[in-house]
Formats: C-alpha cells, structure tokens, sequence
C-alpha cells in the first residue's frame, strides 16, 4: 500500500495549517509554525495565478485526508459520475473511507494510524475483518474495534477523548468500542476553508 513516509510538519507548514497527520497531544503549532513556509528561504511572496489557487486547494483537501494523487484522482473521477455536486460528492467519498471513519470515531489519533489499524486487521465492518482503508462506508454501517485488539493501549487512550470531538453524522458506543455512520456529512460540516469548486475547477481544465 503506497503512503507518504516524508516529514508531516513540512506538509502542514505548506498549506499553513493544521492538517491533523500527528496526534492532538502534541503543540503541533509551536512545533510547526504554520506561518513559516518550508524551505531554507521559504516562499516567494509572489500572488498565485488562478491555476496555482487551485492547485493548492486540491493539495490541502487531498493531505488532509492523507491520500496520494493516484487515490485522489480517482476519487474525484468517481464522484463525477456520481449524480449531483462533482465537489460535494468528492468530500463525502473523502469522508466515507474506512480510515477516516476510524479517525473521526476516534479509535485512532491520526488517520495514518486509522490505516494501520486497519490494515492490522484490528478493525470489523459489519462483523466482518476489511484490510482495505479506503473501502467506502455507507450509511448504518457499523464499524468497531475487533475484540482482540481492545486492550491495545493505543486505541484506548484514542477512544478516551472521542465523545469530545464526535460529528453529528456519527453515534459511537465507547463501552463497547462500535460506531455507525449515521450519514454523509452535509458540507457545512466540514471545514470551512474547503473550496472544493477550486478543485473542481482545476480537473475540469
């Protein structure tokens, strides 16, 4: 399975913000300093073309879901043939992928340790074991934590601060480590500096 292994900080000073690859517990912003853009000299302070706004808004959306530009592309060319907003479509596909149902559940503090759990066969899908992270779940799938990884210490410091952060769009049970996507999330949900017209804009070029 392709991933990104290079420095998460580097991304995040990028699109100068934080675009949650580490764990919460940690000052991620005084560590990163999102306003210092990477780099010996950091940026020019040269105004973007309209090419160079859209692309960074499709690089934002596809690193904060931690996917790669193969697994993006096709993501979006999915939601194109999906009825209705190409740009709403891609958002909810983003947010229905098994890994990041696992991070928003908050059996995982970061979505790249959501994967890892999958992939380790630590998680069940309807009562069934999936090792694939970007399998899609639709709405009244139960996702929850296979028995025998319960105790592991990481998931359970994860699941402690869950309830704090839960979107509406899911219902999680902590005693017995089990969620439900209850639905896709509207796109008022979701953060609000994703233009993703931008992004569609950039692919209909």
């Amino acid at each position: 399975m392709a991933r990104y292994i290079g420095a998460k900080c580097r991304l995040s000073r990028r699109e100068k913000t934080d675009l949650q690859l580490k764990s919460n517990t940690r000052s991620l912003e005084s560590k990163c300093k999102f306003a210092s853009p990477p780099g010996m000299h950091g940026q020019r302070h040269s105004r973007l073309t309209d090419y160079g706004v859209q692309l960074r808004m499709k690089q934002l959306i596809k690193r904060y879901y931690g996917v790669l530009e193969k697994q993006f592309h096709n993501c979006y060319k999915e939601a194109d043939r999906k009825r209705g907003s190409t740009g709403d479509n891609l958002l909810q596909l983003l947010e229905a992928r098994l890994d990041n149902v696992v991070y928003r559940l908050g059996f995982a503090v970061t979505r790249s340790e959501a994967r890892q759990l999958v992939s380790h066969r630590s998680i069940l899908l309807n009562g069934k074991i999936v090792t694939i992270s970007s399998c899609l779940v639709k709405p009244n799938d139960v996702i929850e934590v296979r028995e025998s990884s319960k105790k592991q210490a990481r998931i359970l410091s994860a699941v402690k601060a869950a309830s704090d952060n839960l979107p509406e769009w899911l219902s999680l049970d902590i005693n017995k480590m089990s969620g439900i996507l209850k639905r896709y999330p509207e796109m008022g949900e979701l953060p609000p500096e994703f233009k993703v017209h931008q992004v569609v804009e950039l692919y209909s070029k």
